[in-house]
């Protein structure tokens, strides 16, 4: 997976992007790179995405590496970057 997407939306949202990709499998056409992640209400998007968790983001996907070797990239205890990656 190369891309993850966070977004609002709704319900019907949801259905909508279910039935593009139900027809590509039906049709036996690969499927998007691409990950959606919607949340109904912005605020709890806002609360997944913490300084902490951004700044661990942004380290990966510069260098992806283990949660030891991010843990020494960043300076932080490594039960730190582990407690983290498991909330998200």
């Amino acid at each position: 997976m190369k891309n993850v997407t966070l977004r609002a939306g709704n319900e019907q949202d949801f259905f909508s992007r279910g039935k593009v990709l139900a027809r590509l499998a039906d049709a036996g056409q690969p499927m998007p790179e691409e990950r959606t992640v919607s949340f109904e209400d912005p605020a709890d998007l806002l609360r997944l995405l913490t300084a902490s968790r951004l700044e661990v983001f942004r380290s990966v996907k510069a260098e992806p590496g283990s949660i030891t070797v991010i843990a020494g990239r960043l300076q932080r205890d490594r039960s730190a970057i582990a407690a983290l990656s498991n909330a998200m």
